[in-house]
C-alpha cells in the first residue's frame, strides 16, 4: 500500500487553485519522478474542477486511485494511492488535512494563494505518517488486530481442544476420589462448556468469513 501525493486546492469558478502539495515518489526511479509529479500535480487539479461542492469521489486514473474531497466552502484536497490503499483512510485524512489547513490559514487566502505563500508545513507529516494506514488509523489498526487474533485462535484451536479434554477428566477424576457425585462440580463443567463453545463459535465464524 502506498500513497504517492497529498494535495490542498481551492476549487474556483473555472480552475482549481493549488495551495499546497507533498509528495512520495521514491518508488519511481530518479529520471521519473518529474514528470511523475506534474501528472499528479495536473490530474489532482483536474478531478477537484470535476467534483461538486459537498462531495467525496473516488476516481481510477491508469494504475492509480485519486480520492478528491470538495467542501461547501470550495477547500479542497486530492490523495492520489494505489489501488490497495483502504479508501476509507484515505477520507480520514482527507478531513483531518482540511480540517486543520482552515484552522490554520486565513479563507481570504486561499482563492489566490499559492505553495510558496501558503504558510502550512504539515502536509508532508500527514503523508509520511499515513503511508502505514494502521498506524496512522485507529480502526485499522484494531481491525488488523482482530484479524491477528482470530488467526492465533485457528492455529491453537487443536490445543485448546487437548486442554479442556485435560480439565473436564482432572474434574471427574477429583469427584470420584472425594466420593461425590460428578454433579456436585456441575459449576466448573457449566464453565468448561462455556469456554468450549466460545472458541467454537470463533473458529467457526472465522471459516465462514474466509469462504
Amino acid at each position: 500500500m502506498k500513497l504517492y501525493s497529498l494535495s490542498i486546492h481551492h476549487k474556483g469558478a473555472t480552475k482549481a487553485n493549488l495551495l499546497k502539495a507533498a509528495y512520495d515518489l521514491s518508488s519511481f526511479s530518479f529520471f521519473q519522478r518529474s514528470s511523475v509529479q506534474e501528472f499528479m500535480t495536473f490530474t489532482s487539479a483536474l478531478i477537484v474542477e470535476r467534483t461538486s461542492q459537498g462531495s467525496r469521489a473516488s476516481v481510477k486514473e491508469q494504475e492509480y486511485l485519486c480520492h478528491v474531497y470538495v467542501r461547501n466552502d470550495n477547500l479542497s484536497a486530492v490523495v492520489v494511492a494505489d489501488t490497495e490503499y483502504p479508501q476509507r483512510v484515505c477520507f480520514t485524512l482527507l478531513d483531518k488535512v482540511l480540517e486543520e489547513f482552515s484552522r490554520q490559514v486565513d479563507s481570504i487566502e486561499w482563492p489566490s494563494g499559492s505553495p510558496e505563500t501558503i504558510n502550512y508545513k504539515a502536509l508532508d507529516i500527514h503523508l509520511s505518517k499515513y503511508q502505514n494506514p494502521r498506524e496512522a488509523d485507529a480502526m485499522t489498526k484494531v481491525q488488523a488486530e482482530l484479524d491477528e487474533t482470530k488467526i492465533i485462535l485457528v492455529n491453537n484451536y487443536p490445543l485448546l481442544n487437548l486442554i479442556s479434554s485435560i480439565v473436564c477428566k482432572c474434574f471427574l477424576f477429583v469427584s470420584l476420589k472425594q466420593n461425590k457425585p460428578v454433579w456436585t462440580n456441575i459449576t466448573h463443567f457449566s464453565f468448561l462448556l462455556k469456554v468450549r463453545l466460545f472458541f467454537d463459535h470463533n473458529v467457526a465464524l472465522h471459516a465462514w468469513k474466509t469462504t
